[in-house]
């Protein structure tokens, strides 16, 4: 988006929500007063403000330890002694309440719902006169509150709902339940008010639109087993005529199809010049050791390679996969000398090479899963399963088929998706984690490890509070 470094005035306007020792709170004040800046601050800045904080490093270091390197698509990576803080106890099911890059994830999602709330009072009460533009702004801000609570409530299940001017809210945990309510709402306000992806402006390209709130509602709904609703919801998305499948597999996370058809929302990562992207996403992940451009964290297990070998899915294994020796779509060969035989090639950005800024936009939701989210619910609420399948099989050279089962769509989810951070969290909704930890030489403690562990630190600031069973 055009203004997307505005983030960074933004920095300062949120100061206490960005450094507050306490997780959960944020003074809903506005901190910086015009008379001390010299400028006023719009609704567009404070929302722009809710998108920038998507490129802080949680975002990139933090989440990959949560969501793949606990997987089994993927295995720590690096060197043996490089433990990436926390990343190595990620991969071995070790984690405990005091794990850094689980307290990383609670902690700034909070400050991000934290700075959408914000954005939607202010922009509540700012006196807009145009009503159309005034509700967009807001149903961004509930799009991006959505999103953040989607992914906390599927790491640590009962989560805090923040409420502005109500600091009880911060210290006590909501039935997870009633939390997918929260977001269910949020989400079906954000898609009244807001834009389809063709009404934007191309300096808007990238914003919040209906089909983005559309999608991520069907897959809420997927995750709570709703099933006709998710099917429903996922068909609405597909015949809005917004949306298609890139012709290529393997050109889906390349500068050309950024905002493109397969895109319902990504995190823009692009400026006019190279200076902030999502800090250090493709960094971390990037080839490590002599030739290389990275540290060499989260990179594609035996397990993953071996999925996508017995699939005979060559395209979405080397449009997933680098392999060490292989001449990269851009010209750029991997030596031999580099550490780790594999490495994540959604994560590679050919522009900025090896930067800690990654330059690259980040998929969130893109149309092969609404697809897949629809086949899924097809099983369980009666209706085309094939047909939704198969074309994202086709598009990676696959045989159509005739009547799928639940399983088949499950493998398809994973071998389109892997590395899109959602495995994990597809392995504890469908109650394949155990058996597939034990495939993978890892131990799953039903009963635990389904969900997170509160980070301790907050436990410490809130005592009433409780922890996850088992931790």
């Amino acid at each position: 988006m055009k203004n997307i470094t505005k983030y960074l005035l933004l920095i300062g306007i949120f100061v206490l929500s960005g450094c507050s020792d306490d997780f959960l709170e944020v003074d809903p004040e506005e901190d910086v007063l015009e008379s001390d800046s010299g400028e006023v601050y719009t609704p567009e800045m404070y929302v722009n403000g809710v998108y920038g904080y998507l490129t802080d490093w949680t975002y990139a270091f933090s989440w990959l330890g949560v969501t793949e390197i606990i997987s089994d698509n993927a295995d720590k990576g690096s060197s043996p002694s490089d433990t990436g803080g926390d990343k190595h106890l990620l991969d071995a099911l070790e984690h405990t309440s005091t794990t850094g890059s689980i307290e990383a994830c609670w902690t700034t999602f909070y400050k991000t719902i934290g700075r959408a709330n914000i954005a939607i009072q202010y922009t509540e009460e700012y006196g807009l006169t145009d009503e159309t533009y005034k509700n967009r702004l807001i149903g961004e801000a509930k799009f991006l509150r959505a999103l953040h609570y989607f992914w906390l409530v599927r790491m640590f299940g009962d989560v805090p709902i923040q409420v502005v001017d109500d600091p009880a809210s911060w210290e006590t945990r909501v039935a997870k339940a009633e939390v997918y309510a929260y977001i269910e709402q949020d989400l079906l306000d954000a898609i009244s008010t807001l834009p389809n992806k063709s009404d934007y402006p191309s300096m808007d390209l990238g914003r919040a639109t209906k089909g983005a709130a559309q999608g991520l509602l069907a897959k809420v709904y997927l995750y709570q087993e709703k099933w006709q609703d998710a099917y429903d919801m996922a068909g609405t998305v597909m015949s809005s005529g917004q949306y298609g499948l890139e012709a290529d597999y393997g050109t889906i996370w390349r500068a050309s199809t950024e905002n493109g058809t397969e895109s319902l929302f990504e995190v823009q990562a692009r400026g006019e010049s190279i200076n902030h992207g999502v800090n250090q996403y493709s960094q971390t992940q990037g080839a490590r050791g002599s030739g290389g451009w990275g540290w060499g964290f989260n990179v594609p297990s035996e397990n993953l390679l071996n999925a996508f070998n017995n699939a005979s899915d060559t395209i979405r294994r080397d449009g997933t996969i680098i392999f060490r020796g292989e001449t990269l779509w851009d010209g750029r060969e991997v030596p031999e000398t580099v550490e780790n035989p594999m490495y994540n090639e959604k994560a590679y950005s050919s522009a900025n090479l090896g930067d800690s800024d990654t330059d690259k936009n980040i998929r969130i939701l893109r149309y092969a899963e609404i697809l897949l989210i629809r086949a899924e619910a097809a099983i369980h609420a009666g209706g085309d399963v094939a047909t939704p399948l198969n074309m994202v099989r086709n598009r990676a050279g696959l045989t159509s088929i005739a009547n799928p089962t639940v399983e088949q769509i499950w493998l398809e989810r994973r071998l389109e998706l892997a590395f899109e951070h959602d495995r994990w969290f597809d392995l504890v909704r469908t109650g394949q984690a155990e058996s597939a930890m034990a495939a993978d030489g890892k131990t799953f403690v039903v009963g635990k490890h389904e969900l997170f562990p509160i980070p301790n630190s907050q436990l410490i600031q809130t005592p009433a509070m409780t922890q996850n069973p088992g931790w």
